[in-house]
């Protein structure tokens, strides 16, 4: 068995206390999950290019990666799953996706809650970890 690594790129993009999520459609693999928005890395894309031109395509804004939060290596049935995670600003408010059924501005409390694609579980772990670490250092 042959094992291939895609490129991927994710948008973290925060609002507040708040993250966008977005639930993968029911024609989409990983049906019913949930990923931060994003795509594949064509093979002569800079990442940062990619997650614009895939948040242009899928949400219709504008994007502006930040800056790297995460990067790891996932296996998800016979495929390595190379996820980026990108802080972005976006220029609009998203309405619609072409790849997701739901957009969810999720509260950062909430994150653990919903049901997330394999690859983005780490992301989400990071952002929850920082969350609390900055919840009690505001309570010293």
């Amino acid at each position: 068995m042959t094992i291939s690594t895609v490129e991927v790129v994710g948008a973290v993009i925060i609002r507040g206390d708040r993250i966008l999520a977005c639930r993968r459609a029911p024609h989409k693999s990983a049906a019913g999950m949930w990923e931060f928005p994003g795509g594949k890395v064509e093979p002569t894309e800079r990442p940062e290019h990619a997650l614009s031109r895939e948040l242009a395509e899928e949400l219709g804004v504008t994007a502006h990666p930040i800056r790297l939060l995460h990067r790891e290596t996932t296996r998800v049935a016979d495929t390595m799953i190379d996820l980026a995670c990108f802080e972005t600003v976006i220029s609009a408010e998203p309405i619609a996706s072409s790849d997701h059924d739901k957009i969810r501005w999720v509260p950062m409390q909430e994150l653990a809650q919903l049901e997330w694609a394999k690859p983005d579980i780490p992301t989400v772990e990071l952002l929850i970890a920082e969350n609390l670490r900055l919840q009690r250092s505001s309570q010293h």
